[in-house]
């Protein structure tokens, strides 16, 4: 067996649950700050101080790839728009009218069932019965944490048009990751990210402006501006970088499966951050999750 494919795989697993364990506070974030600023304006900001950080580094490497570039400017535009414009914003609208607890469960549970769907219309991965289970033993904790260890309760789940803004978003992330899985190899990750950073936050420019002219002027605080800098170096920098890493490592349905890691994540950062008590509820459904991982990953070697 040679170690190299396998070193790639541990690295791709490990970068999706870095990714997913920062990425877990953004739901949180969103629900949060729906009093501080409108959502098309926390996008903007969090997408033009992440374009901020960004830019100086990939700029000279932009230059060296503007053939490239250019030759998939159809794409870089669709990938800005799914993956920047419009999934972060409509979590952010989602934010103002559902719970961190609905965005993040919905939002988690759904995409990675598109991106599986996805891939395999357009990308042709294969989807193997233990990828099938290991994704129903996903969802299947998740409800769990959602009933609160009583699948009664899930029935009885109050479901609003947040919820639809967050599924919307959910759909356009599933069509992100398909679209990185197919990004041109000449066009390194850096300059990916540079350029559907900066090309997805002038898309928002417009948007935000007619917000602007609608809304309450925002009030700056410190609480909103260190909001912003999680936001644009943490969840976006970091994040899309390690993201689109993994899913070049694993492929875009295996990777999609890891984000079923984020209300776990966002469990233990309530117990840790928020002092709330962790329950038997919530070791059992991260265990289900983390058992539903293995078993999608068990083939891996053979992939």
């Amino acid at each position: 067996m040679n170690p190299k494919p396998q070193r790639a795989i541990y690295i791709g697993i490990s970068l999706a649950v870095l990714t997913t364990l920062i990425w877990s506070g953004n739901f949180v974030v969103a629900r949060s700050a729906h009093k501080l600023v409108p959502p098309i304006g926390l996008a903007f900001y969090r997408w033009l101080c992440a374009t901020i950080i960004i830019l100086p580094f990939g700029f000279k490497k932009i230059i060296i790839e503007k053939k490239i570039l250019l030759d998939n400017k159809l794409y870089l535009f669709f990938a800005a728009l799914t993956g920047i414009t419009l999934f972060n914003t409509c979590v952010y609208v989602a934010g103002h009218y559902s719970s961190a607890i609905n965005l993040a469960l919905i939002g988690t549970t759904s995409s990675p069932i598109m991106a599986v769907i996805l891939a395999r219309i357009f990308l042709k991965e294969k989807i193997t019965w233990l990828r099938v289970l290991g994704l129903l033993l996903c969802i299947f904790g998740i409800l769990y944490l959602m009933g609160q260890g009583n699948f009664r309760h899930i029935i009885a789940l109050h479901f609003s048009i947040g919820d639809v803004w967050v599924l919307l978003g959910a759909f356009f992330f599933a069509i992100y990751n398909v679209l990185v899985k197919k990004k041109p190899t000449g066009i390194s990750p850096l300059v990916f990210v540079t350029v559907i950073f900066t090309l997805g936050t002038v898309l928002l420019f417009p948007f935000f402006l007619i917000e602007q002219h609608y809304s309450e002027p925002i009030n700056w605080n410190m609480n909103l501006f260190w909001t912003v800098i999680y936001l644009g170096l943490g969840n976006a920098v970091i994040c899309y970088l390690c993201w689109n890493e993994a899913i070049a490592r694993l492929g875009t349905a295996r990777t999609a499966l890891f984000g079923n890691l984020i209300p776990i994540f966002a469990s233990i950062e309530a117990v840790v951050l928020l002092g709330e008590k962790i329950t038997v509820i919530h070791i059992l459904s991260a265990v289900l999750v983390i058992i539903g991982l293995i078993i999608a990953n068990m083939k891996l070697r053979n992939s």
